[in-house]
């Protein structure tokens, strides 16, 4: 266990969102009144660092924000949570990354992303960073920012021995050669599918999991909803159950399990003891509207244990 806060780096996006709500989704050509709306900050990357920041790390975050009226939301949101910005980029060619989400009566969702100025950190952002990279206890990534910059920075976690998690959110088709730099990988069934080819659900889950070994990730820790998350490395495969709550919206719940399982790994718990308290989060998000304040911070998270 560190005797220190725990250090993570996070390379990653922001998003600022637009979310409503209906009874039901829309279908192809149909139009449906919704019950209500919201414009509120969002990025897979952001909230990872944010959740990582509530639950007690020191966070550092490489992201890019757009020169407009989002950007400084971005900046001031950052700011109030006690993330490092010294590494964020004002763009004033692209906009801030936007997220428009629909959130139906069961609190299941869909988005679409336009990732903005977000598309424009590159490897030399992350050569940029490589102190701040050395200097971590753990190195988290997703795949909203350009597969060069994620690619550079688990490169650099890797050099200098620092442990690296990829939440592969949205699936994109990405080299063996990235998935070789992976010490764990955080996937919810359709992402698994995406990467491994294969079936992810049931008795298929083992078989996509280890395929995904076979392309040189280290450990996956499957995330399941509700039902918790499946693990997979040399120790064999395993399950970790869940947390039944009342859902609100799922919006930002692997966001939320991804940062406390960073945290929870980089002050030194097991695996499994990361990924239980990783559930709780995920649990705890998913009972509030909207991401942000869904993502809970240490005694609300353990309260869900009792």
């Amino acid at each position: 266990m560190v005797d220190r806060k725990p250090r993570i780096f996070v390379v990653g996006s922001y998003m600022h969102a637009f979310v409503v709500r209906a009874a039901r989704l829309p279908g192809d050509g149909e139009t449906v009144f919704g019950s209500d709306s919201e414009i509120g900050p969002g990025g897979k990357g952001s909230n990872q660092a944010i959740a990582a920041a509530r639950l007690g790390a020191e966070v550092t975050m490489l992201a890019a924000a757009g020169a407009d009226l989002f950007g400084e939301a971005a900046r001031t949101l950052w700011a109030g949570e006690g993330l490092k910005v010294l590494l964020v980029t004002r763009a004033a060619e692209r906009p801030t990354g936007m997220a428009f989400i629909m959130v139906d009566g069961s609190g299941q969702n869909r988005i679409v992303v336009v990732p903005g100025a977000n598309d424009l950190l590159d490897g030399r952002d992350a050569d940029a960073a490589e102190d701040d990279i050395a200097a971590a206890d753990l190195v988290v990534a997703q795949f909203e920012s350009p597969l060069a910059v994620v690619e550079r920075t688990l490169a650099l976690a890797r050099r200098h021995g620092v442990r690296t998690i990829l939440n592969p959110a949205p699936a994109r088709t990405v080299t063996d050669d990235l998935l070789a730099l992976v010490d764990v990988i955080t996937p919810n069934e359709s992402e698994t599918e995406a990467l491994a080819a294969v079936t992810a659900t049931g008795a298929g889950r083992e078989r996509a999991a280890q395929s995904l070994r076979a392309r040189g990730v280290g450990t996956v820790v499957l995330t399941l909803g509700a039902d918790g998350a499946y693990i997979l490395d040399d120790a064999g495969d395993r399950h970790i159950p869940g947390v039944r709550v009342p859902v609100v919206d799922t919006t930002g719940a692997g966001d939320a399990f991804t940062g406390a399982l960073a945290v929870a790994l980089a002050r030194g718990d097991s695996l499994d003891a990361a990924v239980g308290f990783a559930t709780l989060a995920g649990a705890f998000c998913v009972t509030r509207p909207g991401v942000v304040p869904g993502l809970g911070r240490q005694e609300e998270v353990l309260a869900l244990r009792r």
